[in-house]
């Protein structure tokens, strides 16, 4: 039975027992028709009726689900075909609407995400995560045939681009046409289900990418929907004033207008009704409560938008108590993140500029010296509003390898991206993202060392998976160390971390994260940013004294033929007591260049236990 939360009004095309109701908002139009498969397109067979608010609708005996059809609108000379705003189906030759009727029958629990602490991301996108046939987009079948390898990987939870219907073969997904809609080259509406309940079926979440701060440009019905607009622009759903900017086009929604805000809205929650997705991420948040001007120079806040978000989310927290939402603002706006009862925004994360940039900064460096630790430091540490979890980190997404980046490797070294130093350096980039509090999250093809740039037309590489089982194997064993898969590294998933030990000439840093602190959850991480190994022995402070087990080195050869087992002799460290760094016990590591070390104690190893202050 469908309760309708995402579409209260009844609105776009609703099959019932041998009828369908359409609904659609035309307020300046004269007259409206529905034209379609079912009445051989004319305009004069099933007018509608108006109804308060400028809204039309009719029931029409004979159409049915699975047939195309689209509204007919007058408005005075103007005679004007369009695809239903609410279209569920966007037919893949004909870009006509297509009634759908959801009939799909579920396997698997609505939702599966984990506690937030304990994720980890994968940011993908449908269309080049696998190759079609003929170098056509993938599809989200193939997706699901890699599940498996994702489950194995150790990833809980997907966050795909964009999956909305967009005009062009190919897209980011962020130029969508029609937000209520599956993109029918990935495999349409009911496609996407089967991901998704594939997906839950093996324990990984779904998190899908929205887009509500602008529509199209191209190829875009909503534009002059019913045949008014104001000053050349878009009309009914649009701004037609200099608020209608955006770096896309002047095609930002009036987040004012209240049948606007309700299709936002509604377009929002049918993913979390309907496809069961376990989150969403709301693109560039900046552009739904701000506008810019003419070269690019910040005019004012948008109020509405800011409102409008802060409904949208409490309707999502409210049907939907268990989803995340995410945003992506990237201006270090802790407001963002507040309760909207506070007057923040209310999501619940946002992707982390504070992270990526100085952790790229750090590694894609071409001297040693130019390596801030102190930058890195500020990148472990920060926070939005005391709380580690509000904030996505990441040293790789869809954005920052593209737009005039590249991949890590591609920046460390465009000549061989498989070298060396692009190797190592990149494992260091992950290995921070890993161990840092917050919400990590790798890009499609990061963890088997895939280079150059993300374009929406080149599918990622999967003989690089085969090429570098190492490198791979690398990424998976920190993840699992990251969500305590082995019960031996609870502190990676505990809010707390402290940058105890800072060397800046020698471009050591050594940080402690805990939960509640003792055996198997305390977890001591060594981070090198120099080609400077160091072999005779490391000294730094612990916490605790007794025997320190090395859970992971960047340096074993079986993440890299190349590697020189730096520091495998020694996979047991002892603490003697002399006081150093804050702490009243000190050890020594071995260190290999750009290495990374994770250390945990097992019950029974600890001497005593000094809590920082």
């Amino acid at each position: 039975m469908q309760t309708f939360i995402h579409n209260p009004r009844r609105m776009g095309a609703l099959p019932l027992e041998g009828t369908t109701q359409f609904r659609v908002w035309a307020p300046n139009a004269s007259a409206v028709s529905v034209v379609g498969e079912f009445n051989a397109w004319n305009p004069q067979a099933d007018p509608l009726t108006r109804e308060d608010g400028g809204l039309w609708a009719r029931e029409v005996e004979g159409a049915k689900a699975g047939q195309q059809y689209q509204f007919y609108l007058e408005n005075g000379e103007q005679k004007l075909t369009k695809n239903d705003p609410y279209a569920r189906e966007i037919h893949g030759q004909t870009a006509k609407g297509v009634i759908y009727n959801d009939n799909f029958e579920w396997k698997s629990p609505a939702n599966v995400l984990p506690s937030w602490n304990e994720l980890v991301m994968y940011e993908l996108h449908v269309g080049t995560f696998s190759e079609g046939p003929r170098h056509s987009a993938g599809t989200f079948d193939q997706v699901i045939e890699r599940l498996p390898y994702l489950k194995n990987l150790g990833v809980n939870a997907l966050e795909l681009m964009p999956v909305m219907a967009f005009p062009s073969k190919t897209s980011w997904g962020y130029s969508l046409t029609n937000p209520f809609a599956v993109e029918s080259s990935y495999g349409g509406p009911d496609g996407f289900k089967r991901l998704i309940d594939a997906a839950h079926a093996e324990g990984i979440a779904i998190i899908l990418d929205i887009v509500i701060n602008h529509f199209g440009p191209d190829n875009l019905d909503l534009w002059q929907f019913d045949g008014w607009s104001e000053n050349g622009k878009g009309g009914i759903y649009f701004y037609n004033d200099q608020r209608a900017w955006t770096p896309w086009g002047e095609n930002r929604p009036d987040f004012g207008r209240g049948e606007v805000r309700q299709y936002l809205r509604d377009s929002c929650l049918l993913w979390l009704e309907e496809f069961h997705v376990d989150g969403l991420r709301v693109d560039a948040t900046l552009f739904i409560r701000n506008t810019r001007g003419e070269n690019n120079k910040r005019e004012s806040d948008i109020p509405e938008g800011w409102t409008l978000m802060q409904w949208i989310n409490d309707e999502a927290k409210h049907f939907f108590p268990k989803t995340i939402l995410i945003a992506e603002d990237l201006q270090q706006n802790g407001w963002v993140t507040k309760p909207t009862r506070d007057g923040g925004l209310g999501f619940d994360t946002q992707w982390d500029s504070a992270f990526i940039h100085p952790i790229r900064g750090s590694v894609v460096a071409v001297d040693d010296k130019d390596r801030s630790l102190k930058d890195v430091a500020r990148a472990i540490l920060f926070r939005y509003n005391m709380d580690a979890i509000q904030r996505v980190i990441y040293s790789e997404s869809h954005d920052s390898v593209a737009n005039g980046q590249a991949r890590i490797p591609q920046e460390i070294d465009a000549g061989d991206t498989a070298g060396y130093y692009a190797r190592k350096r990149s494992m260091l980039a992950a290995g921070l993202t890993l161990t840092t509090p917050g919400i990590p999250m790798l890009f499609e093809g990061q963890e088997f060392l895939e280079a150059g740039w993300f374009r929406d037309t080149v599918a990622i590489d999967w003989k690089k998976l085969e090429s570098f089982k190492k490198v791979n194997r690398l990424y998976r064993d920190l993840i699992h160390l990251r969500r305590n898969a082995f019960g031996n590294t609870k502190g990676l998933v505990g809010p707390y971390a402290e940058i105890y030990h800072f060397n800046d000439r020698d471009k050591v840093l050594a940080y402690h994260r805990w939960m509640e602190h003792g055996p198997k959850d305390d977890v001591i991480v060594v981070a090198s940013f120099t080609n400077q190994a160091f072999e005779s022995g490391y000294r730094l402070g612990l916490p605790s004294g007794g025997k320190w087990t090395v859970r992971f080195n960047s340096d074993w050869k079986g993440y890299g033929s190349d590697f020189d087992d730096v520091g495998l002799a020694e996979t047991v460290i002892t603490a003697e007591p002399e006081a150093r760094d804050g702490y009243a016990f000190t050890g020594e590591v071995n260190l290999s260049s750009y290495g990374f070390l994770i250390l945990s104690q097992e019950e029974g190893d600890v001497w005593r236990i000094e809590k920082p202050t």
